[in-house]
């Protein structure tokens, strides 16, 4: 008997991407899962992150010493390199708040090294990819939002990353949301950026790969009238472009439309 019409199993991929994450965060891989054509698959490796308790509790405010140590050996390191023994074609770190900490040259010195680990596959970071997206999609003034439990030392240091990479930041805030990862829905999320998005600005960036965003980026360009960069959307992108592939991705903005 001849059968024509298997059901999709992800065996025939033509873009496989590995994901570093927090090991208690399912945020990051939840968001890029939903976003992928069926062409494109996502493998996830755990990395530890003092900061989330099993089963992803966390304090309201992430202590800075836990985010320095995520993009340090051993841990992301080990990581990588079991990633990269997967047939990958590139290697994507979800995690935004350790390239606040370590500025631009910090992040692309760790990009440099897990690539090394990785065996030449390379690594892409968050914070860069969200930078060359708001570019992409023509930003120049930024308003940058973050998670509730990026406190407003954090969230400085974020801005000052924007800023370094040529970005005039019109605004910079950690939303006043329930600091709980459970607790935030497109919704609550919606209604905080509208009410908070300078006239001035003519991108918004959403930063934070565990803060539940993607969702909502479609209602935001359509009723604020600009584009919208998030953490995971901007690392697909970028992660897509480093495996050389193209893969236009509808109801997930501007950015991804025209990959």
């Amino acid at each position: 008997m001849v059968h024509s019409e298997w059901q999709r199993d992800g065996w025939d991929a033509t873009v496989r991407i590995g994901l570093l994450t927090p090991a208690a965060d399912v945020g990051p891989e939840a968001e890029m899962n939903a976003m992928v054509p069926p062409t494109v698959t996502v493998h996830a490796a755990r990395v530890p992150f003092a900061a989330m308790r099993p089963g992803g509790g966390m304090d309201p405010t992430i202590a800075r010493q836990a985010v320095v140590a995520f993009a340090e050996p051993p841990g992301v390191d080990t990581a990588t390199e079991l990633l990269a023994a997967c047939p990958v074609q590139v290697i994507g770190f979800g995690f935004t708040s350790s390239a606040y900490v370590s500025g631009r040259d910090g992040e692309s010195r760790m990009c440099s090294r897990l690539s090394k680990r990785a065996r030449g596959v390379p690594v892409v970071a968050a914070c860069a990819a969200m930078a060359h997206a708001a570019r992409a999609v023509g930003g120049e003034r930024l308003s940058l939002v973050n998670p509730p439990w990026f406190d407003s030392q954090l969230t400085a240091l974020g801005a000052e990353y924007f800023a370094s990479s040529g970005f005039d930041v019109v605004a910079a805030a950690s939303c006043s949301l329930p600091s709980d990862q459970k607790a935030i829905t497109p919704g609550l999320l919606h209604a905080w950026v509208m009410d908070h998005t300078p006239d001035s600005a003519d991108v918004i960036a959403i930063g934070g790969n565990g803060f539940r965003a993607v969702g909502v980026i479609e209602t935001l360009e359509r009723d604020l009238g600009r584009p919208v960069v998030t953490a995971n959307q901007a690392l697909l992108w970028a992660c897509l472009a480093a495996a050389g592939a193209s893969a236009p991705i509808d109801h997930y903005g501007s950015l991804l439309r025209g990959s």
